[in-house]
């Protein structure tokens, strides 16, 4: 016995509608993450040493945290 799926057309296929719906949503997150990025990157060469004292700070928090368990 033989069993033959039916073929599976475009808008049929429910992970293909999914894919199509989500696609233009990824383009713009990644268009918003790249900006921001930029914004970061900006940032940072205009105010490295606050950065690093932020960046520090962080660290010893951070190191704080982790010795106390």
């Amino acid at each position: 016995m033989e069993m033959n799926e039916p073929e599976v057309t475009g808008e049929d296929d429910p992970m293909r509608a999914f894919q199509e719906r989500l696609a233009p949503k990824l383009k713009d997150a990644e268009a918003q993450l790249m900006d921001i990025n930029e914004k970061v990157k900006g940032f940072i060469r205009e105010n490295p040493g606050t950065c690093l004292l932020g960046a520090l700070a962080v660290g010893f928090v951070v190191g704080r945290i982790a010795s106390r368990r």
